[in-house]
């Protein structure tokens, strides 16, 4: 015969309160309908669950089995409301994050480790891209949210967009550049030396050109190119070439004293640095959460970089 789920759990609970008025209790159900329960399973299965006029109840070697997988059950069900709870509180779940490739190495990715070290049972799944292919992906339902740059965001677009860092770049170079130690330069100086060059599709590509042009450039010397932002990094700390990056990028380096900038103004780019999503699709508690921490910590960023943000 069949033993529905619930009947096994009645059974447990008789035996872990030694009667069946604390088991009612136990379970929210009432004396009467749980002696009923164990006399109707009793004539199903014609054997007995419990030796009678015992107190605390003792089950037969039968109600005790069946008591052991009640308990299974009962402590199954418990898991999962507690995996559900979890769930609503964002503690469980896969967020979907994507990003330029520099601001995630140099700022996301150790913002994504502080939020597991909280929500250790978040699992992140972190892809790189630009914009344009980001905004795809949400659109597709394959990314719960992107950090990226956006130069003009539509007001009536499909995807929302909040702002974490204003477009800002800066001349990178190690702290002990010549162009540092020669106390005062001129920005033409700055064209004596070669320069790193962004990976394609970057649109770092297109503010490197900029910037020289605007410093007097008819040429761009390029020493090295195709690298990621830690090639880029390890290449300035060994020689004497720059670097236009993003001013969080470089600002992210300055605890480890071997990177900084140029104290020279360039034209800022028309862009900024923020979270994109979906308009349409509410988020998951975990990529709510995530979201939240990630517009925390840079607003704490901000407060430390203070007016030169």
């Amino acid at each position: 015969m069949n033993i529905e789920p619930r009947h096994l759990v009645l059974i447990w609970a008789i035996v872990e309160a030694g009667g069946m008025t604390e088991a009612a209790a136990l379970v929210g159900a009432t004396q009467p309908g749980l002696s009923r329960t164990v006399a109707y399973l009793e004539k199903r299965l014609k054997e007995p669950l419990f030796l009678r006029g015992r107190r605390p109840l003792e089950p037969t070697p039968l109600g005790r089995d069946l008591a052991e997988q009640g308990a299974a059950i009962r402590h199954a069900v418990q898991r999962a409301q507690n995996a559900v709870e979890a769930f609503t509180r964002g503690e469980r779940g896969t967020v979907r994050i994507g990003g330029t490739p520099f601001f995630m190495d140099a700022l996301i990715s150790s913002m994504i480790g502080e939020f597991q070290r909280r929500r250790p049972n978040v699992r992140i799944a972190q892809v790189y891209g630009y914009t344009g292919d980001l905004a795809m992906k949400i659109r597709a339902g394959q990314l719960d949210m992107a950090v990226c740059p956006i130069e003009v965001f539509d007001a009536e677009s499909d995807l929302g967009f909040e702002e974490i860092l204003p477009g800002r770049n800066v001349i990178a170079c190690r702290s002990t550049h010549p162009l540092l130690q020669a106390g005062q330069f001129r920005p033409a100086d700055v064209l004596n030396y070669s320069w790193i060059e962004p990976p394609p599709g970057s649109p770092l590509s297109a503010d490197l050109q900029t910037a020289l042009i605007g410093l007097g450039a008819d040429r761009v010397r390029i020493s090295y190119s195709g690298a990621s932002l830690a090639g880029i990094l390890e290449h300035l700390r060994s020689s004497n070439s720059l670097a236009v990056l993003p001013f969080g990028v470089v600002y992210a380096q300055h605890r480890f004293g071997e990177i900084t900038e140029l104290p020279l103004t360039l034209a800022h780019p028309p862009r900024s640095l923020g979270v994109l999503q979906s308009g349409t699709m509410p988020p998951s508690p975990a990529a709510l959460q995530l979201k939240m921490h990630i517009l925390g910590e840079f607003s704490v960023l901000r407060g430390k970089m203070g007016k030169d943000c």
